[in-house]
């Protein structure tokens, strides 16, 4: 695990530095500056984006980390290298050429009162076409075992341009509509800049004559592609299903929520960037001890961190939420609670997504994908359309998507190969994070009102004082008990 929580250790610094950053955007700049309309127009359209993205992208980020350790010899990997890098421009051409059609189908499904999004479509496929190739140059570093620069670009460019064009706005230097312009271009220059990286990690010499197991890698892809496009669905067809019904506001404000609820998958969203390539070697290497060392020490190490920030952010969102600028946004303790459970249960469970889409067992992705997909999308429908249980029944959806089909995964793992993610401290720590949670998510300190700017400010004391009771609590106990051997290494270096 050395180079694993190497790598996961830095990659995690720039993913907090990167939701500090997106957090200062979504709770304070995005409301102050854009208002609710138009940040909800903004995350629509990025949403679609992301549901778009995997079918052009046609799986190659996938397939490059499953294949490339396979092959023994240079020319080997550069023919397939050389034959990934024009496999999304086969859906990428197409659907730009018709285009129109695909934002007249948009548009039918959108609400009469949020037809603003019709002058933005294209932009849509823009930002589709550029985060494909954007992942499939990551993972052309990732397979190097280099993961940190585009670790950086993925987490850190989008969000550290929006603050910038968001302070533009509200300086005046820009309008909101040049603001989704401009967003649009620091999409293709990220693209741009990750493809040289890319190149200057690794550059094949190109060959334009197709690997000999090219029908294998098209047969995976096209498994991968569908259900990659189901895993994308499951992430933002909530978002995008919103303006079907309400006002775009609700994006909004349901945006808000999800994010925080999302704060504590950052070290899993770390980790996995090297867990993938090395698992993927593990396998082609039919090294399953090892697999089963890589996917027992990820899910105590992620269940353990994340389940401090699990506690940390649902012990204080009804004080977090007070500090918001509209009362639209308040409300949404539900939606955070719900959607962390998801992320935490989806940590718990480790490399097991890496697992199965490197072994020889990828196939089950697809019906897992499109169940999942199928799943989360009648249950919007019945909770949120049905019986009006507003963006909780969307929250709940997720909640009960993930739970059902990440258990299937757990099953499944656990049939083919015989191994599982727990140790011997896994029910320790869930007893631990529960206990805490029913001690402090009930009850805050009684802080005076202090006001600043016409800003009633005592809900952060509040947070913070309850975060400095929790974490200490938290980061004695799991050293006390010994939950997990790599942390106890690394706190012992502190000590010394």
């Amino acid at each position: 695990m050395g180079i694993v929580l190497k790598q996961s250790f830095k990659n995690t610094l720039i993913i907090y530095l990167a939701f500090l950053i997106g957090g200062v955007n979504t709770l304070i700049f995005y409301p102050e500056f854009l208002e609710a309309e138009f940040y909800g127009l903004v995350t629509y359209l990025l949403s679609t984006s992301n549901i778009i993205m995997p079918l052009i992208a046609l799986g190659v980020h996938f397939t490059m980390v499953k294949f490339f350790s396979s092959y023994s010899t240079k020319e080997q990997k550069d023919r397939f290298l050389t034959s990934l890098i024009f496999l999304p421009l086969i859906i990428a051409i197409p659907l730009g050429f018709f285009w129109n059609y695909a934002h007249e189908l948009i548009m039918n499904r959108i609400a009469e009162d949020n037809k603003t999004i019709e002058d933005y479509t294209f932009s849509i496929y823009v930002i589709s076409v550029c985060c494909a190739y954007f992942e499939f140059f990551y993972a052309w570093t990732k397979v190097q075992l280099n993961t940190v620069f585009g670790n950086i670009l993925k987490e850190l460019w989008n969000r550290g341009v929006v603050m910038i064009l968001l302070l533009s706005v509200f300086i005046k230097l820009i309008t909101k509509v040049e603001f989704i312009t401009y967003l649009t271009i620091a999409y293709v220059l990220r693209t741009i800049v990750m493809m040289l990286y890319a190149f200057k990690v690794y550059l094949p010499k190109f060959h334009f004559k197709l690997p000999d197991n090219f029908s294998e890698i098209l047969k995976y892809s096209g498994y991968i592609i569908l259900a990659g496009s189901a895993g994308a669905i499951l992430l933002d067809i909530d978002k995008n299903m919103i303006p079907g019904k309400d006002a775009i506001e609700k994006v909004a404000y349901y945006t808000v929520a999800v994010f925080i609820g999302s704060f504590i998958e950052a070290p899993s969203r770390a980790m996995t960037q090297i867990l993938q390539p090395l698992t993927s070697k593990s396998l082609n290497n039919s090294d399953i001890k090892e697999v089963e060392n890589l996917y027992k020490k990820s899910s105590i190490n992620l269940f353990l961190i994340g389940g401090l920030f699990f506690l940390l952010i649902n012990c204080g969102v009804h004080e977090l939420f007070k500090l918001m600028p509209e009362k639209g946004y308040s409300g949404g303790e539900l939606v955070v609670l719900m959607i962390s459970l998801a992320k935490l249960y989806t940590m718990f469970l480790g490399s097991n997504g890496a697992i199965i889409t490197n072994s020889k067992f990828y196939r089950i992705t697809l019906p897992v994908g499109l169940g999942s997909a199928l799943a989360v999308y009648f249950l919007n429908k019945l909770f949120y359309f049905k019986l009006d249980f507003g963006t909780d029944g969307l929250a709940l959806a997720t909640l009960i998507t993930i739970l059902i089909f990440n258990t299937v995964k757990l099953f499944f793992v656990k049939n083919k190969f015989s191994i599982t993610p727990f140790t011997n401290k896994t029910f320790t720590l869930f007893l631990l994070i529960s206990v805490l949670m029913l001690s402090f998510y009930f009850w805050n300190f009684s802080i005076p009102q202090i006001t600043i700017f016409n800003r009633n400010i005592a809900p952060l004391f509040n947070i913070i004082l309850k975060s400095i009771i929790i974490s200490v609590i938290y980061i004695f106990l799991i050293i006390k008990l010994n939950i997990s051997d790599d942390i106890n290494r690394i706190f012992k270096r502190f000590y010394k």
